[in-house]
């Protein structure tokens, strides 16, 4: 399954380690597309076997899957330029351009694509990766998410749901380092080392997250559990909630959206 990657930026970057580390894809069917050599040169030391090149066409020949991992702006200009064959399969990571638009800038509009939008933290296989498809079968659609499970967890969903799925789970990663940021900067200020600080309040995000994923449960019963009567951490929670703590996170995931 030949997959090449156009764009190594930051999320075309992060796809690429996340693939390579995967065992659906070998590091030896990859290759990476960009116009400046650095990027690839980081991604060719850390994986040998993967190739690399600076011709977006001389990528996509033989590819089955082609990952368009470049800003919004360009995905017009990259794939009117690309010389596709019908069978090859679209990926666009591109937010906001959606399959009608796609359509346009492919020679046949009835090509299989999808739309992906992982985070950043695909680089590191635990990614919240966003699946949908259009003119795929079940069995594509199998592949996609078997191939993005293994870098943290997909979910296939309708196309029109991708705004604000995207603001939960995309930018959402931002909203959570945010919480990790400034906890580390209450630490810091009560003594504790930043080093320290960022790795208790890492470790204890992670674990919420387990909780959550592992388990029959919801965030409330969980910070149930935590907080005893006349306990210390009732008293946080109730400062989050006099501060309006609920409020700028239900804010902040609707003002993405838009």
């Amino acid at each position: 399954m030949k997959t090449a990657i156009i764009g190594a930026g930051n999320m075309g970057g992060s796809i690429a380690r996340g693939l390579a580390k995967g065992s659906i894809i070998p590091a030896s069917d990859i290759i990476v597309s960009n116009p400046s050599q650095g990027k690839l040169d980081e991604l060719k030391v850390e994986f040998p076997a993967l190739q690399i090149t600076h011709d977006n066409q001389e990528a996509i020949i033989g590819a089955e899957f082609i990952i368009l991992a470049v800003k919004p702006w360009l995905i017009k200009s990259v794939l009117r330029e690309l010389k596709l064959k019908s069978k090859q399969i679209i990926i666009s990571v591109a937010a906001g351009i959606n399959f009608e638009e796609l359509a346009h800038y492919v020679p046949e509009p009835e090509m299989t694509m999808f739309r992906i939008i992982p985070n950043t933290a695909i680089s590191e296989m635990e990614s919240m990766t966003l699946i949908a498809s259009r003119n795929a079968t079940k069995e594509q659609e199998q592949l996609m998410l078997d191939i993005f499970n293994q870098m943290g967890l997909a979910m296939l969903i309708p196309e029109e749901k991708f705004a604000a799925c995207t603001s939960m789970a995309s930018c959402g990663i931002a909203y959570v380092l945010k919480y990790i940021q400034a906890a580390m900067q209450a630490g810091i200020e009560m003594g504790v080392y930043p080093k320290d600080a960022m790795r208790m309040v890492a470790q204890s995000v992670k674990g919420a997250a387990e909780l959550i994923l592992n388990n029959d449960t919801h965030p409330s019963v969980e910070i149930d559990k935590v907080c005893t009567p006349g306990g210390i951490t009732i008293k946080g929670i109730n400062e989050l909630e006099h501060d309006g703590y609920s409020s700028a996170i239900i804010n902040a995931i609707k003002a993405s959206k838009q």
